[in-house]
């Protein structure tokens, strides 16, 4: 036996060490301290003590003349009680020990960062129903928060007007990422500002109002993969994502969630002006059901973007609209192409209007331009009928402007020919039907042309001759 204080020997063991020591205890704090208590006593290097506590044995190695728990680490610290909490050291691990209730208290995030980690979202928890209250702080906006990393925990904040996040990033800098964590009945998730990047792996959103609100630039992007939302609040009219003040993602927010919405929430809130670089708003895989049913005309899925915008690529969704990047543009009104020399190139004339356009634009003059950056490789399908002078034989291509070098190249591995044959009718005309391929980089386009090979005969684009341009 040994005093439970001063972890100094008692009774009969007081003037000699025992063979055997065992001490045990309920409280799952304490420290033993056994190397001051084993004077003069004689141990081989790996010698064990075992000491028996609440939650089971604790191993005590005595190695090279130091004795080592092996159950606590060095860089951990086993969260038990909120008041664990305060003044975070950031060199530190804090792994949450069973459901904590974090009533009254804050976790203010250093601008060094925090480390949560738990036993499993069904076992670690960090609980709150206070209202007006937020679990996650910063010091203050200016000293800000850094790193915020989470693993196999829930998180649960249902007082009213309270929300779990309220972080400035100390350098705009700093990752908010998590894997396996719950948030379970949250009022609202909060706001986030400026931070670099955001990651979230196998996260979930069950029940409340769990709305995350991202403000300012965030230079590295967000990502929210193999997550799943489900049940929220009858009365959620706020969107899971929202942009808040001055936001702005400079890379890509990417999300393939499960989500089921209820009548009124949004999925998300952004508008194209958040995204400045093309086809970063990535919705890839998304299963999204309102009310448990698919309903991908709802505008008010995604109320101030759409799948067509410039910043949008979404793909492979369902219960939302896809992007397919690409457009048709159509002769709507008659125009002679002047043939002056035969055998030479003219743009095929005609008035134009572009149709199903999504990342590109049509002139009235024929040609389409690609408005973003990626993809760059198309299909190019066109369905032609010119009339000109009978038994002539006219050529058709595609040229292509380079907008980065400033020139005009020749697409001749486009090139058909065809005969004009005489219908009945008195319409002397030759069909051609094109499936061909190019690139285009941003601001490029595509034109027609065409040349009469026999003589100096002018050509005429029927009305509906048309050509459209697909990623491949």
């Amino acid at each position: 036996m040994f005093n439970i204080q001063t972890f100094s020997p008692v009774g009969s063991q007081a003037t000699a060490a025992p063979s055997i020591f065992t001490y045990s205890t309920t409280d799952t704090l304490a420290q033993v301290l056994v190397a001051g208590y084993f004077v003069g006593v004689s141990f081989n290097e790996g010698d064990r003590v075992q000491v028996n506590c609440a939650e089971g044995s604790r191993v005590v190695k005595y190695v090279s003349g130091v004795f080592v728990n092996d159950s606590v680490l060095a860089s951990r610290v086993i969260v038990t009680d909120s008041s664990q909490f305060a003044n975070i050291d950031s060199t530190k691990e804090y792994f949450i020990d069973g459901i904590i209730d974090m009533t009254g208290v804050s976790i203010v995030v250093p601008s060094g960062g925090i480390s949560l980690k738990g036993y499993g979202f069904n076992i670690s928890g960090l609980v709150c129903a206070d209202d007006n209250y937020t679990m996650f702080v910063s010091e203050s906006i200016a000293i800000g928060s850094g790193d915020v990393l989470g693993m196999d925990y829930f998180i649960s904040v249902t007082g009213a007007a309270s929300k779990v996040y309220e972080l400035y990033d100390a350098n705009g800098l700093n990752a908010f990422e998590f894997q396996r964590i719950n948030y379970n009945n949250c009022t609202n998730l909060g706001d986030l500002y400026d931070y670099r990047q955001g990651l979230e792996l196998g996260t979930g959103r069950f029940g409340g109002s769990p709305s995350l609100t991202l403000h300012g630039i965030w230079l590295g992007g967000y990502r929210i993969t193999t997550s799943i939302v489900r049940d929220l609040a009858g009365t959620m009219t706020e969107p899971l994502f929202k942009a808040g003040f001055l936001f702005e993602m400079r890379s890509r927010f990417l999300t393939d969630m499960n989500v089921d919405l209820p009548t009124l929430a949004p999925l998300l809130d952004f508008v194209p002006a958040n995204f400045p670089n093309a086809s970063t708003l990535q919705l890839k895989g998304c299963e999204i059901t309102r009310d448990g049913a698919y309903r991908s005309g709802d505008a008010n899925i995604t109320p101030n973007i759409l799948n067509s915008d410039l910043a949008s690529y979404w793909k492979g969704n369902n219960g939302i609209l896809n992007t397919f990047v690409g457009g048709t543009t159509v002769v709507v009104v008659e125009e002679t192409t002047t043939v002056t020399s035969a055998a030479t190139y003219y743009n095929l004339e005609g008035i134009f209007l572009g149709s199903g356009l999504q990342h590109f634009e049509a002139s009235s003059d024929g040609k389409l331009t690609h408005l973003g950056e990626t993809p760059t490789e198309y299909e190019i399908t066109a369905s032609l009928i010119l009339e000109s002078q009978r038994n002539d034989e006219l050529t058709v291509r595609f040229r292509k402007w380079d907008n980065s070098a400033g020139v005009f190249i020749d697409l001749d591995y486009t090139e058909q020919t065809r005969q004009v044959l005489s219908l009945q009718g008195g319409r002397d005309v030759a069909n051609f039907t094109l499936v061909v391929g190019g690139s285009l980089d941003q601001n490029d386009f595509f034109q027609l042309q065409v040349k009469n090979n026999s003589g100096t005969s002018n050509v005429t684009a029927e009305s509906s001759s048309f050509f459209r341009v697909q990623e491949r």
